[in-house]
């Protein structure tokens, strides 16, 4: 018998497993106390903890800088009145005060971003050899640490917080990645968009928690205990995840037998077994370079309200440090629902054939991406009204939110062997806005004028938007036939 017939014989033995996968996967694998949902719930609330520690500071530097700026004659867009039911008593006023300006603040919230691109490809690397646990788990760890030390950094110097900060983003920076290197193993193909966003949802849970939660304590205690109280927690999660993880199914030693034998089977035509990383072919993949864009797009948009939202509410609609942290945290309360919303529809349509994985990925991230920038340029046209301003802010980032189940999972589609590098790739790219855009930023609304925060949000909205295109033109749902060994090419 020729190569080729036995080529066509596999082939053809492996589409008729392919036939009877979206059948079997809901009658083979339990879901409720499985291991491997039991990981997606672990993982989210390592990711609460992780954005938890990553936007304390937006609430707290509301609270750490004197108000210290000089309004420019004859403007007539400079703010918001204050609010007749503002409260100006404070329960308590303890913490330091620095005098940093504009600039200054601009370059502690973009510091983190020059750690965090530097840790994205290695920690890729690192997590596809050693695995993703201790890679996870330390990164986390390590970001408590120096949170735990930001108000000492603060008395010795707007450069040691911005070193802190600088390496705080390092040890987060391989977060993701080591993540997305778990999944290639933990997660069936007609489960991901679920596992993956229960998973990731954790960030924007804490988000939501952790913005309200910071200026309740600011208001209470002061400023500092933001960072001692979040950093503990940092702590305490990584203590349960070094006892109740492990890097793969394999390894589990509470897994079920049943479903240790799913999720290996399902995932045995899309594994390449090779050690080496096909980097020509990966750099030079352009359904690659459309996730980039993406990833690189929605985040410009996303980085810009995460870390000067607080200030927008604070400087513009005139909240005080108690409703600015609430009020913030609405569009992540927001991101949150839909992302897991979105992403329970996005796999249930695909296991019912009812729409393809690339269409399913393409519309989602034309909703998570198109509709934030359309509802963001809005909100900078109402003005005062201050009920319409949060409503929009908080539908765009809603929005945003089913962009989890589109582009942001889609390495895990093209190539899941290679997920955690892939992640690593697009997210150094995507770091970029986080970088520059807070300074940008903070540079173009030097006065606070709501003509300059219209500025700042037309040129997120208008990346937005261009990201969403080049994904839906060059965007792919199949595993690349670079990813897999020999002949097999997973098209779905």
């Amino acid at each position: 018998m020729e190569t080729s017939d036995l080529g066509d014989i596999s082939m053809q033995a492996y589409n008729e497993k392919l036939a009877i996968l979206p059948r079997k996967q809901t009658s083979q694998a339990p879901v409720c106390c499985s291991s491997r949902y039991n990981l997606a719930v672990l993982a989210c609330f390592g990711f609460f903890v992780l954005y938890a520690l990553r936007v304390n500071l937006s609430v707290a530097l509301v609270d750490m800088v004197e108000i210290n700026v000089t309004k420019p004659a004859n403007t007539s867009d400079l703010g918001c009145p204050e609010h007749s039911n503002t409260s100006t008593v404070r329960y308590n006023k303890t913490g330091k005060v620095y005098n940093w300006n504009a600039d200054s603040q601009g370059w502690i919230l973009g510091a983190f971003f020059y750690g965090y691109i530097i840790t994205q490809v290695p920690g890729g690397v690192v997590a596809r050899k050693v695995g993703g646990k201790w890679l996870l788990g330390l990164g986390i760890l390590g970001t408590a640490v120096f949170t735990l030390l930001t108000p000492l950094a603060a008395d010795l110097g707007v450069g040691y917080v911005i070193a802190v900060r600088a390496l705080e983003g390092l040890g987060e920076g391989v977060t993701f990645p080591a993540m997305h290197a778990m999944w290639s193993s933990w997660a069936p193909p007609l489960e991901r968009s679920k596992l993956l966003t229960i998973s990731y949802a954790g960030a924007q849970l804490g988000t939501v928690i952790s913005l309200p939660l910071s200026g309740i304590i600011c208001f209470y205690l002061d400023w500092s205990y933001v960072f001692y109280i979040f950093g503990a927690v940092g702590v305490l999660w990584f203590i349960l995840w070094a006892f109740l993880v492990s890097d793969t199914p394999e390894t589990h030693k509470g897994i079920s037998p049943v479903e240790k034998e799913f999720i290996i089977s399902s995932l045995q035509h899309e594994l390449s077994s090779k050690t080496s990383v096909p980097w020509r072919s990966i750099l030079t993949s352009l359904p690659l370079w459309s996730i980039v864009v993406a990833h690189f797009s929605y985040n410009w948009t996303y980085y810009t309200l995460l870390t000067l939202l607080p200030t927008y509410m604070k400087d513009i609609l005139k909240f005080n440090i108690q409703e600015d942290g609430f009020l913030s945290a609405l569009p992540y309360l927001g991101c949150w629902t839909c992302m897991m919303i979105a992403g329970q529809l996005a796999d249930y349509l695909r296991q019912n054939q009812i729409l393809t994985t690339i269409v399913v990925r393409k519309i989602w991230t034309a909703i998570g991406m198109v509709g934030p920038a359309v509802f963001l340029v809005a909100a900078g046209f109402t003005g005062c009204n201050y009920r319409l301003a949060v409503a929009l802010l908080t539908l765009s980032s809603a929005l945003g939110g089913f962009s989890m189940s589109g582009f942001n999972i889609n390495h895990l589609d093209i190539a899941p062997s290679y997920a955690g590098i892939l992640l690593g790739i697009t997210n150094t790219f995507a770091t970029i806005p986080g970088m520059v855009g807070p300074v940008i930023a903070k540079g173009l609304t030097h006065y606070n004028t709501i003509g300059e925060w219209q500025t700042v949000f037309y040129i997120a909205a208008a990346i937005d938007v261009f990201g969403a295109v080049f994904f839906l033109l060059f965007g792919k749902g199949e595993v690349q036939s670079w990813a897999l060994d020999g002949y097999h090419l997973h098209r779905k």
